[in-house]
C-alpha cells in the first residue's frame, strides 16, 4: 500500500494544508538527506490530486523568487524555521514559519523561501496539480521581471 493510500483512506477532500501536514508526521519512506552544496528534495508521492514533496535546507539555503506554474500549493515546517518572503509594493515581506506551522496558497503566489536561522530544516510542499513547471523572477522596483521558466524533468 503507497503512503498516500496510507493517508488517505476512502474518498475525501482535505485542504492541501492538511495534506502537507499528513505527510509531515507520516513515515516517510526514505530518509532526509542534506547536502551543502544545494537544497536537497525528494518527491514523497504522486497522487490522482496532488503531489507531496520532502525538502532540507541547511542554514543559508534558500530558493529564488518563483511560482508554481498555475499550481495551488501548501508546505509545513517539519523542523526548524523557514523565512517565506512575498512581494509587496517593491519590496519583499518576511514571514518566519517556526516547526508545525505552514501557509498555503493560490495558483497566482509568488514567493522565496530559505532558512536564514542556525539549525537545519526540513519542510514538506504539496501542489495541486502536480508540479510541471516554475518561473523564476526577480524584483526589479515595484515589478517582478520573468527570469526563466524551468520545466519538471528538466530542471529537477
Amino acid at each position: 500500500m503507497s503512503l498516500e493510500q496510507r493517508l488517505f483512506p476512502g474518498r475525501m477532500d482535505p485542504g492541501l494544508l492538511d495534506i502537507a501536514r499528513r505527510y509531515a508526521t507520516a513515515e516517510w519512506p526514505f530518509p532526509v538527506r542534506f547536502d551543502p552544496a544545494q537544497r536537497w528534495y525528494a518527491r514523497l508521492a504522486a497522487a490522482e490530486d496532488h503531489e507531496a514533496w520532502l525538502l532540507s535546507w541547511l542554514p543559508g539555503q534558500q530558493t529564488d523568487l518563483h511560482d508554481h506554474g498555475g499550481c495551488a500549493g501548501a508546505f509545513t515546517v517539519v523542523s526548524g524555521s523557514l523565512v517565506e518572503e512575498t512581494p509587496a509594493g517593491g519590496r519583499l515581506r518576511p514571514a518566519v514559519l517556526a516547526a508545525g506551522s505552514g501557509r498555503s496558497f493560490g495558483p497566482r503566489h509568488v514567493h522565496r523561501v530559505g532558512n536564514r536561522g542556525a539549525e537545519p530544516a526540513v519542510s514538506v510542499h504539496v501542489y495541486r496539480p502536480a508540479l510541471r513547471r516554475m518561473t523564476r523572477y526577480t524584483l526589479d522596483g515595484a515589478r517582478l521581471r520573468r527570469v526563466e521558466v524551468a520545466e519538471a524533468g528538466v530542471a529537477w
